[in-house]
């Protein structure tokens, strides 16, 4: 736990958050530190950038390019900036680390092995994600509890241990129907994806589309069995098994 935050004051910190609105609950994240918000740009994260950008909130704002993101998520990141009047700050992986995994998996390697897709998520993701949070106090996501069964339980606020700060996820009781209905009511521009099947978007070698009926985040890493399939952001590092390939 923080210096200044007991497991009874985020209990009564997500009480408060339960209470407000979007606008008040990223208003009050900002308020307890510096803050961080990552998005991957898809339609939560894009609803939450916009609430940052409208209501001018002291939010820093990043994403992780990963290099491998579909051209439409790349386009989106100018087009969000120049719709909000905001600065979304790229983090992109060592050319090195990559250069490291393709020697030792191969550049796609991830299809063959979930320690292979793991390492690749480290490379391409954790290790800019600490670069994108290094100084910040407060990491706000766009978790919802209705994303998957993984998330069913996702709280308002939590204790990220790994990263030894607080996790703010205001979206966390949002439907996709209000996630919806926000982006037609202040003109939010999404990824076009979204309409072709993809609800949850990430590298264009590790997303397809979905079928009707399944989750949203079904596809995701479609070729494991795992349902509870994560790429390492928002669970234990030791639950994700990473390996980071070195160059000897």
């Amino acid at each position: 736990m923080t210096q200044h935050q007991t497991p009874a004051d985020l209990a009564s910190l997500d009480d408060q958050f339960a209470s407000l609105d979007l606008a008040g609950r990223l208003s009050l994240a900002a308020s307890l530190g510096r803050a961080v918000f990552t998005t991957s740009l898809g339609i939560e994260d894009q609803v939450i950038t916009a609430a940052i950008g409208l209501n001018r909130l002291p939010v820093d704002v990043a994403t992780l390019e990963t290099g491998r993101l579909f051209m439409e998520s790349v386009v989106l990141i100018n087009q969000t900036e120049e719709r909000f009047g905001l600065t979304i700050r790229r983090f992109r992986p060592a050319q090195k680390d990559v250069d490291a995994y393709a020697a030792q998996y191969g550049l796609n390697g991830f299809y063959d092995s979930v320690e292979a897709r793991h390492a690749c998520c480290a490379v391409r993701k954790l290790k800019p994600l600490a670069s994108a949070l290094a100084g910040a106090e407060i990491w706000i996501t766009g978790l919802r509890r209705g994303q998957s069964g993984n998330r069913a339980t996702t709280p308002f606020v939590e204790f990220d241990a790994e990263r030894a700060l607080i996790k703010v996820n205001p979206l966390a009781d949002w439907s996709l129907e209000a996630i919806n209905a926000f982006v037609a009511d202040h003109g939010v521009p999404i990824n076009p994806l979204h309409s072709k099947g993809y609800p949850s978007i990430g590298c264009e070698p590790c997303t397809r589309a979905i079928k009707p009926g399944e989750p949203e985040r079904a596809g995701r890493w479609w070729w494991e069995n795992d349902e509870k399939r994560e790429c390492g952001l928002h669970v234990p590092e030791t639950a994700t098994a990473i390996a980071i390939p070195t160059r000897a």
